[in-house]
């Protein structure tokens, strides 16, 4: 997260203008380059940094950028760099959890054209696809669609038909997806070096699909949060390990290293349940209840089984609030 980003793309998959069927220029335009930075003290900070950069994608003409959200928890200034050189500075409006977006609230008229939302459901398997950071053509690929798929990240998360796509943008996160008419259709997230789902295995990125803002963009606009009940959060990074679930990371004071699990436990069973797949485990957890719920599990810790009980939280009232400077 704190490398700088380093727009140098091949020229032989920078997208061809004359291939386009919409002004590729203007759309381009409408990416714009994010600096985040939060304090030390921040509970994001020892696993994401202080210091972030990527892209967002402006998407309303009140000024709204749409991001991943990693780039903006706890952020407590953010600046905004346009195409034209205009430097702003931007308010963390939220950060959904549940599908990973964030949004940015400009603190000023932007210079820069606005993108529409397309509908993401319509992207498939195979389809050709543009890929922008911003900087204009120089930043942005062209792609193709390499998987439609669920997708699961060993910090508990889990979205439904993710967007897969190959080759990878070299700074994907907060890149835009166009598609063949120039709405934006998801935002890139992570580089994937196989993707699992995809016959040819290529490495590429994980995008999530603009779809996931439905029926919640206007709730996070106006309340910076959905209205939902928040899932239990745990504060865990979990690896599968053939049926059973190794914790990799904890969260420092987060409630499983406060409960006491311990990196390195293997988690079996979750509330009587044995889980198939990280996904289902994830799940499984969330099933149980709202944040504050009870989550009583099985480990095994040096090949002995014993039985414990963490007390999950809403991982937000551990975060940092934004506040408007």
């Amino acid at each position: 997260m704190t490398e700088k980003l380093s727009p140098t793309i091949d020229s032989k998959i920078q997208p061809n203008f004359e291939n386009i069927a919409f002004d590729l220029e203007t759309t381009l335009n409408g990416v714009v380059t994010l600096k985040a930075s939060t304090s030390e003290q921040a509970f994001t900070a020892s696993v994401l940094g202080t210091e972030r950069q990527g892209y967002g994608v402006h998407i309303a003409d009140s000024g709204l950028i749409l991001t991943i959200g990693y780039l903006v928890a706890e952020a407590e200034q953010i600046w905004i760099t346009t195409n034209s050189g205009q430097v702003i500075e931007g308010h963390s409006l939220a950060y959904d959890y549940e599908t990973g977006f964030g949004l940015i609230q400009c603190l000023g008229e932007l210079d820069a054209p606005t993108i529409p939302l397309g509908n993401s459901n319509l992207i498939k398997e195979n389809d050709n696809v543009i890929i922008a950071g911003a900087g204009g053509k120089a930043t942005a690929i062209t792609a193709k669609i390499a998987a439609r798929a669920e997708f699961a990240g060993y910090w508990e998360y889990v979205i439904e038909n993710a967007i897969f796509s190959a080759p990878s943008h070299p700074n994907w996160g907060g890149a835009a997806l166009l598609n063949n008419t120039g709405e934006v259709c998801g935002i890139g997230s992570l580089f994937v070096n196989k993707i699992e789902s995809d016959a040819l295995q290529r490495e590429g990125n994980m995008i999530v699909p603009v779809e996931l803002l439905d029926g919640r963009l206007q709730e996070l606009q106006l309340y910076g949060q959905t209205l939902s009940s928040p899932r239990p959060w745990l504060g865990i990074f979990a690896s599968q390990i053939d049926h059973d679930f190794e914790i990799v990371g904890l969260y420092n004071n987060g409630p499983a290293a406060l409960g006491g699990l311990e990196t390195g436990d293997v988690i079996l069973e979750i509330n009587n349940i044995k889980s198939n797949s990280l996904a289902n485990f994830f799940r499984n957890i969330w099933s149980i209840g709202p944040a504050g719920c009870e989550v009583p599990m099985k480990i095994m810790r040096n090949g002995s089984i014993s039985e414990a009980t963490i007390i999950s939280v809403d991982r937000r009232d551990l975060w940092k609030k934004p506040q408007f400077h």
